[in-house]
Formats: structure tokens, sequence, C-alpha cells
């Protein structure tokens, strides 16, 4: 160990569409939303995290809340530098200290990432301290997460469901052998059921409102064994402009998602197709791994195995396994180093 290792800290980034989670000694030090505040008369930022996510859709003209990840990669390059800067100061142990750490990152990417977008990730890392930086994709980081051993001539399936993207990727001997990507995942659902509000009870809803009704009642299927209770809803009436009320049902959310949920099956079938032989005989045998915030919709897992007639498993805590993965890979880089991109 180097003198310089002293100053170094180590910390795993999974940079999500909706949320950003930081890994520091084995913990989970960050879990906060992907947005920014930022005053537009300063052009500076005031708020990050769960703070900036309470003004989402409250704000006047001078603040506006911006999400600087879109479809799992960076769309605002300034937002994103600055975001993930103030998140890694929030990290308890780096509080403490009177000098800024260089730091030694692993941050997961989606999987169908492009060479410049790669970049941009990366130039933020550097640009925050980053002294190391590997890159890892999404379904890999997934699948060490979930417990699979990757590194075994042995095929795995893993089905990614962010807030961006939906990753499907078979995974074996340490490398992604057939992908795909789709830009359908837990916003498209959101917006799903804002249009639904919109279209079926003349309800104008907001997206944190909409994000509240995917969790509470959210559901891939109509006919769950134990649906969740009707939720009340609250927004605007569109015809008379006046604020107003209805109760949903899971089962209305399951009809309002329903598209949305044919295209990531359809995706699923597409990377089945794709997969050579006796890869496809591993997978019959191990069956498919799900992970990511849109796995936890009711139903979802027995509705792709009905659709796919393998069984589905869903990761232990679905959230978090991107994340775990990335800080295992972090904690072994000799073990994982083939997977990394540097």
């Amino acid at each position: 160990m180097s003198f310089f290792d002293f100053f170094t800290e180590d910390i795993a980034i999974d940079l999500g569409t909706a949320n950003t989670l930081i890994i520091h000694n084995d913990k989970v030090v960050v879990d906060a939303p992907s947005i920014v505040a930022r005053d537009r008369a300063s052009n500076k930022i005031i708020a990050v995290g769960k703070e900036a996510s309470m003004m989402q859709g409250k704000t006047h003209e001078n603040i506006k809340t911006i999400r600087p990840l879109k479809d799992g990669v960076i769309a605002d390059f300034d937002a994103s530098e600055q975001m993930m800067s103030l998140l890694i100061k929030e990290i308890p142990a780096l509080k403490k200290r009177f000098f800024n750490s260089s730091l030694r990152m692993v941050i997961c990417i989606p999987s169908g990432i492009t060479e410049v977008e790669m970049r941009a990730v990366k130039d933020s890392a550097e640009r925050v301290n980053g002294k190391e930086v590997y890159l890892i994709h999404e379904p890999m980081a997934a699948a060490i997460g979930i417990g699979v051993d990757i590194t075994q001539p042995k095929g795995n399936m893993i089905v990614d469901i962010g807030g961006g993207t939906t990753e499907i990727a078979v995974i074996a001997l340490g490398g992604i052998v057939c992908d795909k990507s789709v830009k359908i995942a837990g916003d498209v659902f959101t917006n799903d059921i804002i249009y639904y509000m919109r279209t079926q009870h003349n309800l104008f809803i907001g997206e944190r409102t909409a994000e509240k009704i995917k969790i509470q009642i959210g559901a891939a299927t109509e006919d769950l064994e134990t649906p969740p209770e009707d939720m009340n809803v609250q927004g605007r009436d569109l015809l008379t402009g006046k604020p107003k009320q209805v109760e949903i049902s899971s089962r209305e959310i399951a009809k309002a998602l329903d598209k949305s949920i044919l295209r990531i099956e359809d995706a699923v079938m597409e990377t089945l197709s794709q997969t050579p032989p006796e890869l496809a005989a591993d997978i019959y045998n191990t069956g498919i791994y799900m992970a990511g915030g849109g796995s936890m919709l009711r139903g979802l897992d027995k509705r792709l195995s009905q659709k796919t007639d393998l069984p589905v498993f869903v990761a232990e805590d679905p959230l978090r396994a991107i994340v775990r993965g990335t800080g295992i890979t972090l904690k072994n880089l000799d073990k994982y180093k083939a997977v990394l991109m540097t």
C-alpha cells in the first residue's frame, strides 16, 4: 500500500435515471432521487436529491428542477456533474475530512450506451476527483449483485428494469453474449399513468402523484391474488379547472401499463430468440433473474413467466441489486478486471 492510497477512497456509484446510490466501505451511504433544483437567476444548484424531489412540480419561475439523466444517460452534463459532486460530499466519512480525497470509482452504465455517452460519464467522474474510474454494464452489475457467478461457462438471463431503460442480457463466462436495451421502464410507466388519468378520469396529475400511484397500487396484471386497496387520487379537473379527487384500483393501472409491459415482453422474447442454443438450455434450467425498481411492479414476474414458460426470480432487494454488484466489483477489482471498462 503506497502513501497515496491512504488519501484514496473507494466508492461504487449506480448513476440511475430515477435514483443515484453510492456505496462506501460496503454500505449504501447515499440513496437519493437523481434530481437537482437550480436557481435561474444565479444559476446555482440550491437543492439535490430528496430535497429537490420535494420541489418537483411545485416551483415558481425562478427555480427549475432538472433530472440530469434521461434514459440512463447524461442529458445535462453540468447538472449531473454538480449532482455527483454534492452527493459524494454527503458521504459521512468524507464529510469529516479537511481535504478532498482522490476517488477510485466503479460506475454502472446501460449496456446500450454509445462511446460518446460513456465518455460523458467518465469525464463527469474525473471532474469530481475521480483518480481511477471504471465502468461496468448494468446487467453485469445486477447479476453480480443477485449472487450469480458470472465467470462460469453457464448462461444466465438478467432483466433489469430501471427508471429510464430496461436492460435485458444473457451473460456467460464474464461477458454479455446477447443483449437488448429498450427505453421503456419506470419513467414510461409513470407517463402512462398520467395519460390514463387524463383520458379516463379527466384528471390532470403531476409526476410525483403518478409515481405514488405506481408504487402504491401499480400492477402488471388485472388478476392479482391479493390486490392492494383502492387509492384516492387528487388533481385538477380538466373540464372545470377545480381540484378534484377520484378513486382508482390496481386493475385500472394494469390496463394503463399494459402496452408498455407488452413491449418489454417482446424485447425479452427477442433476446431469447438470439441466444445460442447451449445457453438457451442453461436458461431453461436457471430461469430469468429480475432486478431494478420496475421489477417490483405487482404480478410482473408472473406475467413474464407465463409469456416465456420459464421460472422468473426477482432479486432480494431489486432497487439495490445493481449498486451491490458494483460494490462487490470494486472490492474484487482483480477478479472482475475483465468485465470492467477503463
